[in-house]
């Protein structure tokens, strides 16, 4: 892929001649890959430089829940649709756990500038609250070109850089982005973790109305978090099915887990390689398998049950990043539509004898899904907390649910 730039044409008064020539707008920002190559455009967004893998997300809409998922720590999100920004921002809809930490998306690529926010719920200009969390962008590049190369080239490391008057030293930033280590043996999950316990109760978003909270007597089960970079909506639909839960950081042992006395335990999604996350949560998550109790996983975590359970993760070449994505569930015969965001994927030739392999990708029969045979435990690759079917696969909160009331001697209930 070559270099490309973003022109405008200029005239030296409002009302100039069609004819007018065109010249070349010096950019402000610039998208360097450990290649080489360079990527002119119009700087959006935070100011500075970051080093990052660059992904392509394919969804329509839900800019903001996408660059506020921790699991995009150390990511670059090129957004495939070509007007970001028309429905601007709000504080309701972001997903990390400790946004004044600004765990998500380092970096954004825009097709277009930002649109004017043009939305009833709408409290801040895009570019405002890329400025606020920290998040450089890159706004009047060739995103089919980009995405292209992604695909045949797979996700690239590489640098942003920001300065609204265009001053860059091309070649110390060739030399960084060549210099990164890339996601490869990287544990984020330690960043992107909230770092300290908390109990959640924030009810899911109802129309016109919010958030509602679950009161502690409504509460009938207990389910402790291990967060590696959980999701809001994931705790949401929890307490939506009457479930308190204690979230705890990343590196909690299995004997503080159970202390906690927790009816189920969910192992939440997060950024970086499984790999390197497992060598202090593998352990733990084998003891807690041990033990009988309910046991749910989703991205990051569904990875760490599988290296947990003898099977192997592999980086993927482009990934899954988008809200379209359609996945087999074995154990109903049913397709979703669903949300996913990954890299690495657990290597279904790997999964030992004792481990179904329950959900499949659609679009490249990579392992979406498991559970292990005679236990409580099963995980997904994908985000059934997003609503891209809509709800298409909110029944596997359900379904972890009723492996907590069966072990309570409750009735079931009803999947979808």
């Amino acid at each position: 892929m070559t270099a490309t730039s973003v022109s405008t044409q200029s005239s030296s008064a409002p009302g100039a001649s069609a004819t007018a020539p065109w010249t070349t707008s010096k950019p402000t920002a610039l998208l360097v890959l450990a290649d080489g190559t360079v990527i002119e455009g119009q700087g959006v967004g935070a100011t500075g430089d970051v080093q990052a893998e660059v992904c392509f997300n394919t969804a329509l809409t839900g800019y903001e829940e996408i660059l506020t998922d921790p699991s995009y720590l150390g990511q670059i999100v090129t957004f495939t649709f070509p007007h970001i920004g028309n429905v601007g921002t709000n504080e309701e809809d972001i997903e990390d756990l400790t946004p004044a930490a600004r765990h998500g998306a380092v970096g954004v690529i825009f097709k277009a500038d930002i649109s004017e926010p043009s939305n009833y719920r709408a409290a801040k200009h895009l570019d405002d609250w890329l400025k606020a969390r920290g998040i450089i962008g890159l706004a009047g590049v060739d995103t089919r070109a980009l995405t292209a190369w992604i695909r045949e080239n797979g996700a690239p490391n590489a640098v942003i850089a920001h300065d609204p008057n265009g001053n860059f030293d091309v070649e110390a930033l060739k030399e960084k982005a060549k210099a990164w280590s890339g996601l490869v043996g990287l544990d984020l999950a330690k960043v992107a973790s909230s770092g300290q316990s908390s109990v959640w109760n924030e009810k899911p978003w109802v129309w016109n109305e919010g958030f509602a909270e679950l009161a502690e007597k409504d509460a009938s089960y207990h389910v402790v978090c291990v967060d590696f970079g959980v999701k809001r909506n994931i705790l949401r639909l929890f307490t939506g099915l009457s479930c308190k839960v204690t979230v705890v950081p990343a590196t909690t042992s299995a004997e503080d887990i159970l202390a906690l006395k927790p009816d189920g335990i969910f192992l939440s999604n997060g950024p970086g390689d499984p790999a390197a996350t497992g060598t202090y949560a593998v352990p733990v998550i084998q003891d807690l398998i041990k033990t009988e109790i309910p046991l749910f996983g989703i991205c990051l975590g569904h990875q760490m049950l599988g290296l947990a359970l003898g099977a192997k993760t592999e980086k993927m070449h482009q990934g899954h990043h988008g809200a379209n994505h359609p996945v087999k569930d074995f154990t109903t015969g049913k397709v979703e539509i669903v949300s996913m965001n990954h890299g690495f994927a657990v290597d279904s030739k790997s999964l030992p004898e004792g481990v179904e392999e329950t959900h499949i990708s659609l679009f490249d029969n990579t392992n979406c899904g498991l559970r292990v045979t005679g236990k409580p435990v099963f995980s997904v690759q994908h985000h059934p907390e997003a609503s891209p079917g809509p709800q298409d696969s909110h029944y596997l909160f359900r379904r972890f649910i009723n492996m907590v009331r069966e072990k309570k001697g409750e009735p079931a209930l009803a999947e979808r």
